[in-house]
């Protein structure tokens, strides 16, 4: 069995605030990670600032090619791919379920469902050919219970949930632990601004998000499969 510090991590939505945390995370354990994202030239300044063996590779995650494409560098440079966090996704709200719009419904859909299911076709025979690995997703609290205005993301994050349980079902028993994350508001630049008047020091920090996939994509979660962990800071 791989341990930490031998492993191959590939992060999605490695350009983000909290796929930042996730790959500084598992670096600081002397994993290699491999950073995934749509533009190279962000994911480039993203490397430059990490310590550790890191591979850049944009991709677009909305296409099965692309995820591919993403899994088949991290095979390409190490042999071996053994954690997949699925961190890419967004938000957007606003809208009542009668006045959803396609484009709405469709990008959300496709940012936080598609985008599992195609990392997941991509990262899974990797995984079962060495009869090891971790999935950690990220869905989100708001996916437990739909909100006015939140329709189309609560949708879109419940389907992650159902993907991570059935993924599970499947493979808990080849050796691949498979579980997901259900934030809150995560304490972020953007989030600051755009709820000015609230208290962030109750949101989730992204460095603590990241301990808590860290710790789901490890050995000393073995026993842990097809869970939805609550992390809710204070709020």
């Amino acid at each position: 069995m791989q341990e930490r510090g031998e492993r191959v991590v590939l992060v999605t939505g490695a350009a983000g605030n909290l796929g930042r945390a996730v790959a500084q995370a598992f670096l600081a354990q002397g994993e290699r990670v491999v950073l995934v994202d749509l533009r190279r030239e962000a994911l480039e300044q993203v490397a430059a600032g990490m310590p550790g063996q890191t591979l850049v590779a944009p991709a677009d995650l909305l296409t099965r090619e692309g995820a591919q494409a993403a899994v088949d560098a991290a095979l390409a440079r190490f042999g071996r791919l053994d954690v997949l966090c699925n961190i890419a996704g967004g938000f957007r709200m606003g809208e009542a379920v009668h006045e959803t719009s396609d484009e709405t419904w469709d990008a959300l859909m496709g940012l936080n469902a598609r985008t599992v299911l195609n990392t997941s076709r991509a990262a899974v025979p990797a995984l079962l050919a060495q009869s090891r690995g971790w999935i950690v997703n990220v869905a989100a609290g708001a996916a437990l219970r739909g909100g006015a205005q939140m329709g189309a993301y609560a949708a879109s994050k419940s389907v992650v949930i159902r993907l991570t349980e059935s993924l599970s079902a499947e493979l808990r028993e080849r050796g691949i632990n498979v579980n997901c994350v259900l934030p809150s508001i995560i304490d972020t630049p953007e989030n600051r601004a755009a709820m000015p008047q609230a208290d962030p020091a109750r949101w989730v920090a992204p460095a603590e998000l990241a301990e808590v996939i860290r710790f789901l994509a490890s050995p000393a979660a073995r026993a842990v499969h097809g869970a939805a962990v609550p992390v809710s800071g204070l709020s």
